[in-house]
């Protein structure tokens, strides 16, 4: 077999999280960073925090708040045909009289 083919592994190394709390386990590396660990997941910690980092959440509430908004002033296709079927017969009812004042 070949000699040095496996990296060194270290019994002590340290694992770091972003809320301070550390571990010490078996790795190949001496030391490592970690954004989230079991002190601070919410699923261990049984609290819900936001995990958030490219605001998909805000743009997601954001656009729910906008289709909101907009179907209480959108009208329906009913409503829209309805005063197209009005304006068409009022359009109608003009042309009438103005041929009437034209035969005159």
């Amino acid at each position: 077999m070949k000699k040095d083919t496996h990296p060194t592994y270290y019994s002590d190394a340290k694992i770091i999280c972003a809320c301070g709390h550390t571990l010490t386990t078996g790795s190949v590396q001496k030391e490592m960073h970690v954004e989230i660990c079991s002190a601070c997941h919410p699923f261990y910690t049984g609290k819900e925090k936001l995990v958030d980092t490219a605001g998909r959440v805000d743009r997601f509430k954001k656009k729910v708040e906008l289709q909101k908004k907009t179907s209480v002033t959108r009208k329906g296709k009913a409503d829209k045909k309805k005063r197209s079927v009005v304006r068409k017969a009022e359009k109608e009812k003009e042309k009438i009289k103005a041929e009437l004042k034209a035969n005159k």
